[in-house]
Order: C-alpha cells, then structure tokens, then sequence
C-alpha cells in the first residue's frame, strides 16, 4: 500500500480519535497529518531498539507489552509536536490502542480494494 495513503488513514483516525477520546487533544488535521508522519518515522527507528531492550519482558508478558511500547511511542510522537496533548499515560495507552485497531482494519480494507482493481 501506498506510504501517503497509510499516513492519511494513520491522521485520519487520530484525529477522528482526538474527538472521541477526551485525554486526547488534536488541533486540527494538518497537525495530524504531521504526528502521523513523526509516528511513522519513530515506528521505523525508535521501536525495533525498544522491542530489542525489552525483549525478557515482553516475553515474559507474552507480547502484552508491545502494547506498552506502543504507547511510549505514541507519546514521544506527541511531544514533538505543538496541538497535541495526551493527559496520561493511561489515556496514551488506550489512544494507541484504538489507533492500532483502527488503522489495522482500514489498511486491511483499502488492500483488498487494492487487489479488486
């Protein structure tokens, strides 16, 4: 699948869940279109060095804490960028979650338009 297509479904649904969610404040879409681009560079680099560090507990949890590391990313990314705020890390936890799930049906969804064309 295309990059940009992932990067604007990945904006589309935080944004969708900044409304929802209210530990999570987005302003406006340019600004998720710009953490979603941050969070796609920081899954390429940041995440394989986490997954490496804390490979004992994530065996351990039996992967539960991939969801955690998930979270410390989405986190990170929202530090960098002004108009997004998180109030928790609980509230990190559960945007990450929604994001992943979301994002993984509608990658899924656009992959097999993909291949009725």
């Amino acid at each position: 699948m295309n990059f940009l297509l992932r990067i604007v479904i990945t904006a589309v649904v935080a944004y969708g869940l900044s409304a929802v969610l209210k530990g999570v404040y987005i302003s406006d879409f340019v600004t998720a279109l710009v953490f979603s681009l941050v969070l796609a560079v920081l899954n390429a680099l940041l995440k394989p060095i986490l997954i490496i560090l804390t490979l004992p507990i994530t065996i351990f949890t039996f992967g539960l804490f991939l969801f955690i590391i998930n979270a410390i990313i989405v986190l990170v990314a929202a530090n960098f960028i002004r108009g997004i705020q998180i109030e928790s890390f609980g509230w990190g936890l559960l945007f990450s979650l929604l994001l992943s799930i979301l994002t993984s049906i509608l990658y899924r969804d656009a992959r097999r338009r993909e291949g009725e064309e």
